[in-house]
């Protein structure tokens, strides 16, 4: 017995370092993974005001703007003022995207309502941003309504406000959650149309892991979100979007997504049955493309997709 127990004491202790080794080895794969995934791929903007102001002409005018979150970070965007005490609206893209992918988007409805539009870079995307992490709609909500702030100190020439009472939110996948997290806590917001939406943060962070590792299972998953939690020190939050759907009473809601959008189409279909019944909303989530494609849509369906937001934000948010 005394044998079996000192060679069962000399196995584990030629196995401890194995296993250590294995945790270390563990840890820094999913430091790795939790640091890469916080910092989403960028590249050059699709376009800039300065380069479609080259093919429509000067009229349109688009300026650079900065303002501060409420974490104190710098943020950025560009700006086209509509008329006079008209609403608002902010276009917020998907993860590894940019400002640039929905400025199409922005510059039709602008001409179409005369609506103030305003796209921002969401934290950790574009060139050289001034945050270089995102984190997967904890800060993104409450940098909406830094956004929603400054909009609210702009002033015309005369001194009143340039920006009306009432605003709208258009999202992509990461902006379409931060949207819902900003309207949550401002009722100004009134109109909402959201594109492709996950069901919560964790669901967002698995698809970055599964991008940036073509993994993905049970293990993986449970590992990553305890990576990120620990990562961001506490302070990660992943509330689902139906809760954050269900407190919206008295809004109006646009979901949009198709096929090339993956798993999120069949989530934004079920957020459908999460507004409460006073929330008035329509749900197309079959479209022959969706905000994912957008910027590369050319011909009817680009048409088709940019009339329904336009024309959404137009009947409702005025």
């Amino acid at each position: 017995m005394i044998r079996r127990r000192r060679f069962g004491k000399k196995f584990f202790k030629s196995l401890l370092p194995i296993v250590l080794l294995l945790a270390v080895a563990i840890v820094l794969a999913l430091g790795y993974v939790i640091y890469t995934t916080t910092r989403p791929p960028r590249g050059g903007y699709l376009v800039t005001p300065e380069a479609f102001a080259q093919i429509s002409g000067p009229a349109l005018k688009v300026s650079d703007q900065n303002w501060r979150n409420r974490d104190k970070t710098i943020a950025r965007g560009w700006l086209l003022k509509g008329a006079e005490g008209a609403p608002a609206v902010i276009l917020l893209h998907r993860y590894g995207g940019d400002r640039s992918l929905l400025f199409n988007l922005g510059v039709k409805i602008n001409e179409a309502t005369n609506f103030t539009i305003l796209w921002p870079d969401l934290r950790g995307h574009g060139l050289n941003p001034s945050v270089k992490w995102t984190s997967f709609g904890t800060n993104e909500g409450d940098d909406v309504l830094s956004e929603i702030d400054f909009l609210r100190t702009l002033k015309t020439g005369k001194g009143t406000p340039q920006v009306g009472d009432h605003l709208g939110l258009y999202g992509v996948e990461l902006g379409s959650y931060a949207a819902l997290r900003a309207a949550q806590r401002d009722p100004n917001v009134r109109v909402l149309v959201l594109d492709s939406v996950p069901r919560d943060a964790d669901e967002l962070l698995q698809a970055a892991v599964r991008n940036e590792l073509d993994v993905d299972n049970g293990p993986v998953r449970l590992l990553t979100r305890a990576a990120i939690r620990a990562y961001f020190l506490g302070r990660y939050e992943n509330p689902a979007a139906c809760d954050l759907a269900g407190s919206l009473g008295g809004r109006h809601a646009l979901l949009l997504s198709g096929p090339d959008a993956g798993y999120l189409s069949e989530a934004t279909a079920a957020l459908a049955h999460c507004f409460p019944g006073s929330t008035t909303v329509e749900a197309k989530t079959d479209l022959p493309l969706s905000g994912f494609k957008l910027p590369s849509a050319t011909g009817e369906a680009g048409e088709g997709y940019d009339r329904q937001v336009i024309d959404f934000f137009n009947m409702n948010l005025r």
